[in-house]
């Protein structure tokens, strides 16, 4: 049997088994293959067609590749460290696809096991069809070992650097240009909306003028104007992401005049609002 890239590997172990997981866990058993897999909350989250594994551990001794999907460096770390502790391992290579930052990724790569750095970005709806954009960055030799997995997890996704870290790099930069385009064009429909503009009309005129982003053609659309709130990201995971960006940023000395803005926005609707949807950003910035 083989996956979309070639001759499928053995089973692939999968940890972490959240919204993004539960999806990405999902695609791997669609394109054929074995998974294992583990979630702290239970098994419960175990998708369809998965086998539930008690323990990271027993992942370890399951699996020779391992993908994570968890909420930070830290929950990362811990798990890491408890694959490369297991008696009897057969993993030896690491595919992350939580958002980390390039530090945390750094240190998990010196942690005993091949790491490839693999952060998504496209949501929930472009992981359920396959279009989510998979970053990622490794070793020749580890990128090549793990690409079959790769593919199982989404048909779109692009080598961007030679070490791990690199990809988080790129995620961060990617998320802070989406929080920024989110916030920003919450606070120009809100504005329009004062000036007695219809928010619908404002949306399909921006789609169509220089002032079109990501937020006014797939946010706005689906979860603001239709009052549903629900694209399956919180508040808090994008002001975390944010916060990873200006560590980065000011590690490396770089500008961050519009990333402290951002963030102060970020930090703000999290405290107002915790656990809120990351669209509900809207009324947050609108006031209502």
């Amino acid at each position: 049997m083989t996956g979309r890239s070639g001759a499928r590997p053995g089973p692939v172990g999968f940890v972490g088994l959240g919204t993004m997981g539960g999806a990405l866990a999902s695609n791997l058993v669609r394109a054929g293959f074995e998974v294992v897999a583990y979630d702290a909350a239970g098994p419960a989250r175990t998708p369809l067609g998965a086998r539930w594994a008690p323990s990271p551990a027993d992942v370890a001794r399951a699996a020779a590749t391992v993908v994570l999907s968890l909420p930070d460096g830290g929950v990362c770390q811990e798990v890491v460290r408890d694959l490369a502790a297991a008696g009897d391992r057969q993993v030896t290579h690491v595919v992350d696809t939580s958002t980390v930052g390039t530090t945390a990724a750094r240190v998990l790569s010196a942690m005993g096991l091949a790491y490839v750095d693999a952060p998504v970005s496209g949501g929930i709806v472009g992981a359920h069809r396959r279009t989510l954009m998979v970053m990622y960055a490794g070793t020749d030799e580890d990128c090549a070992h793990v690409e079959p997995v790769l593919a199982g997890l989404s048909d779109r996704r692009r080598r961007v650097g030679d070490r791990p870290g690199q990809a988080q790099a790129l995620k961060l930069a990617n998320n802070f240009l989406s929080a920024t385009a989110l916030a920003a064009t919450s606070e120009a429909v809100a504005f329009g909306r004062a000036a007695g503009l219809d928010p619908a009309v404002m949306v399909e005129v921006l789609n169509a003028s220089s002032g079109r982003s990501g937020a006014s053609a797939d946010k706005f659309p689906s979860e603001v104007l239709t009052g549903r709130y629900a694209s399956g990201f919180s508040n808090a995971l994008m002001a975390k992401d944010v916060r990873l960006y200006l560590e980065e940023v000011r590690r490396l000395s770089g500008a961050r005049t519009m990333g402290a803005v951002t963030g102060s926005v970020w930090e703000a609707f999290t405290a107002a609002e915790p656990g809120a949807d990351f669209t509900r950003i809207y009324p947050f910035v609108a006031g209502d």
